[in-house]
């Protein structure tokens, strides 16, 4: 059995880490920190996790050795203090912003500030299995992809690795959990649903991860709070170099994401659920993608839904983390979310 902590385990990001990490069959909890909340039981900020983990939060001054360090701090602290949490654990999945990206120039642009270890920036594979699934293999720090990042690039890279994108529109809709992800110790209760109010019209910070994902390919990205607690819908309008008929773009998905095991492409013909819908996804670990092709220009709609804090954060790191440790990609991951909901 492996050995894991959680470091800032009372927001929403660590009670889903938690959830799933209490099931898998090849690890075992250790601890769970949280400053605020030292002494009380998980189950307190974790309602959900009731009569099935009897753990209770520490300090992380009181953090022993461990396998395994999830760190689902607010962005700026896991850079900070990266020597304390190497001395405790071989293994590091960072859930927080602060190595997500490669050059620390971009870092200081995109985050307004420089970056406290920038020489340390390379140590980290981005942990979207997907497209690193070769480097995860036996790594030993392991940065989490952001949410709206992930929705973005499940949704477009296969486009962009056949040099198809022209240009990108891409508008995100999602829930208000996103702004609890990794504030576990800042923002234990963020805004709940019921009140619609602008994201991030402009200058996303998730742009860079998108960017570095997909080269210099002209995306623009815009993110909108709506009245929602889980999930992420990604509606891409894309500009194609060259006119592709339908066929040709099942094709690209299908050799792209056919044997991927948290991917479902969807695009039915009829029904109720003919595309992607954040809310079927709901405590999964799946990305479901699917397409439009506009037959008056050459546009075309690819939108892919998810769960911020699963696919978009928890389960992107345990997934990683699977690869990473040579078990089962799937362990602890298989919960199919819920229908009807």
């Amino acid at each position: 059995m492996i050995r894991a902590s959680i470091v800032g385990g009372s927001g929403y990001t660590g009670g889903d880490l938690l959830r799933i990490l209490l099931f898998h069959p090849y690890i075992e909890i250790a601890q769970v920190t949280s400053e605020r909340q030292a002494g009380r039981f998980v189950a307190s900020a974790h309602p959900n996790l009731r009569k099935i983990c009897k753990l209770k939060f520490v300090a992380a001054a009181d953090l022993q050795p461990c396998d395994v360090l999830f760190l689902c701090l607010p962005h700026g602290q896991a850079m900070r203090r990266l020597s304390e949490f190497e001395a405790l654990a071989g293994t590091l999945v960072d859930l927080s912003a602060d190595f997500r990206l490669d050059d620390a120039a971009e870092f200081e642009k995109w985050y307004g500030h420089a970056h406290a270890c920038p020489q340390r920036l390379g140590d980290f594979v981005y942990g979207l299995a997907e497209l690193q699934r070769e480097r995860l293999r036996g790594a030993r720090r392991i940065a989490s992809g952001g949410c709206n990042a992930t929705a973005t690039i499940l949704a477009l890279h296969p486009l962009f690795a056949k040099d198809l994108i022209e240009s990108a529109v891409v508008e995100v809709k999602t829930g208000s959990s996103e702004a609890g992800n990794t504030a576990s110790e800042n923002s234990h209760h963020p805004e709940r649903s019921g009140v619609v109010r602008s994201y991030k019209p402009t200058g996303h910070r998730h742009l860079a991860e998108i960017h570095q994902a997909l080269g210099n390919t002209e995306v623009h990205f815009s993110a909108t709070s709506i009245e929602m607690v889980r999930g992420i819908l990604a509606t891409c309008h894309v500009f194609l170099r060259r006119d592709l008929a339908e066929k040709e773009v099942w094709k690209i998905y299908r050799d792209a994401y056919g044997s991927e095991p948290f991917i479902r492409l969807v695009k039915e013909r009829s029904g109720v659920h003919r595309y992607p819908e954040p809310k079927l996804l709901a405590g999964s670990n799946y990305c479901d993608v699917g397409f439009e092709r506009d037959p008056h220009s050459n546009r075309l709609v690819v939108i892919s839904a998810l769960d911020n804090l699963m696919k978009g954060a928890a389960g992107q790191a345990v997934q990683a983390l699977n690869i990473a440790q040579q078990l089962p990609e799937s362990a602890g991951l298989e919960f199919p979310g819920l229908h009807p909901v």
